[in-house]
C-alpha cells in the first residue's frame, strides 16, 4: 500500500521534462523491474537552479523521481550529492520494502547527473 504522498507524486509528478543544454544528465535503470530514470540538472554558481526528470516505470519510480527533484532544487551540488535513498523514501512517508529499489534509483540518477556535470567541468 502506498502513502498519500507517493500517490500524489505519482498522479501529479513535479519537474517532469527535459532541460535543453543541461549542465548534467544521468540515466539509470534496473533491468530486473524495467524502471528507467533520466535526470537533468541545470547548475548556476554551484546551485541546482533546475532539475527535471523522465521516468519509465511503476508508481514508486515516478514518485521517487518527483520527490528527489523537489528535495535538491535550490541546493548546492555538494548538498545534492548527500541525498540518500532513505531521505527520498522518508519524504514520501515510506515505501513498501519491495519498492525501496526505486528510491535507490532516484539517488543514483541524481548522482549520475552530478557526475556528468563534474566531468564536463573537468572535475
Amino acid at each position: 500500500m502506498y502513502s498519500e504522498k507517493v500517490m500524489d507524486h505519482f498522479q501529479n509528478p513535479r519537474n517532469v521534462g527535459e532541460i535543453e543544454n543541461a549542465s548534467g544528465v544521468g540515466t539509470v535503470g534496473n533491468a530486473k523491474c524495467g524502471d528507467i530514470m533520466k535526470i537533468y540538472i541545470q547548475v548556476e554558481d554551484g546551485i541546482l537552479k533546475d532539475v527535471k526528470f523522465k521516468t519509465f516505470g511503476c508508481a514508486a519510480a515516478i514518485a521517487t523521481s518527483s520527490m528527489a527533484t523537489e528535495l535538491i532544487i535550490g541546493k548546492t551540488v555538494e548538498e545534492a550529492l548527500d541525498l540518500t535513498n532513505k531521505a527520498v523514501a522518508e519524504a514520501l512517508d515510506g515505501l513498501p520494502p519491495v519498492k525501496m529499489h526505486c528510491s535507490v534509483l532516484a539517488e543514483e540518477g541524481i548522482k549520475a547527473a552530478i557526475e556528468d556535470y563534474m566531468a564536463k567541468q573537468g572535475k
